[in-house]
């Protein structure tokens, strides 16, 4: 989704495609790191 995203705003020039691109790749950073959150939990609960 961030490759055609990216490639329409390359295209376009549209601010908005570059703004969804933006918020896009903000999520997409912050899922890993949830994750990796969530794993250490299960590793090493808190008592």
């Amino acid at each position: 989704m961030l490759d055609f995203t990216w490639k329409l705003f390359v295209q376009t020039g549209n601010v908005d495609t570059y703004l969804l691109f933006k918020e896009l790749e903000k999520e997409n950073q912050e899922i890993p790191e949830s994750q990796d959150s969530e794993l250490t939990e299960i590793d090493f609960p808190i008592l």
